[in-house]
């Protein structure tokens, strides 16, 4: 489980390439302090398991399905990732919650200064606009951030300049790709609401409760 705050940005370094998966090596400093085999980080908002680190290096197996999924595809050496280590039991928890699973790719349509703010507007598919609504939060390469606009095409986001300087934002040009992960607990109340064949067990939550109920 993550937060979206991105605790540094680090390089890719190689990535070997198979059939349908792939080897990453990324170099990094902070998160590495404590990371050890088989520890979670965060990869532009990917959950990826470490398989080998040095004092400088990590790598990561990255499946066919995530390839699939997300923007890692792209990855080349020399590409700047936002790393984020797995979130402490006693640590502030000062995004949202961020499962690292990625559900699909967003694209960057425009890109606009605001005084001190810096606008993103990111087209996304029909699937995940569902999902994302304003002043809600969304993961864009694993940045937790407020939703301040939406319509029928994508969305559009705020950043403020720490976030930007601070994060993989400040490479992103129009036309590129970004993994997005929508709010996890959206998707949990639309699977309890859904109808199935077998009857709703008394007690449950339905529909008709939360209507009843104002919601």
């Amino acid at each position: 489980m993550f937060t979206g705050i991105v605790e540094e940005v680090g390089a890719v370094t190689a990535v070997d390439r198979g059939r349908h998966s792939a080897v990453l090596t990324i170099r990094a400093s902070t998160v590495l302090e404590d990371a050890k085999v088989g520890d979670s980080i965060a990869v532009n908002g990917i959950c990826l398991t470490v398989t080998g680190r040095t004092a400088e290096h990590f790598t990561a197996d990255v499946m066919h399905e995530t390839l699939d999924r997300s923007a890692l595809a792209g990855l080349r050496p020399g590409t700047q990732v936002n790393l984020e280590r797995a979130m402490a039991a006693g640590g502030r928890f000062g995004g949202h919650i961020v499962s690292g699973h990625v559900d699909g790719v967003g694209r960057i349509g425009s890109i606009r200064r605001d005084d001190n703010a810096v606008w993103y507007a990111v087209s996304a598919p029909p699937h995940l606009l569902r999902y994302i609504v304003e002043k809600g939060s969304i993961a864009v390469d694993g940045v937790s951030l407020t939703v301040a606009r939406v319509d029928g095409s994508g969305f559009a986001i705020s950043a403020i300049p720490h976030t930007v300087a601070h994060t993989v934002l400040r490479n992103r040009r129009p036309g590129d790709l970004v993994n997005l992960e929508t709010d996890i607990i959206g998707k949990y109340v639309e699977k309890l609401l859904t109808p199935s064949a077998a009857p709703a067990a008394e007690g449950s939550i339905t529909r008709d409760f939360l209507t009843k109920y104002g919601f």
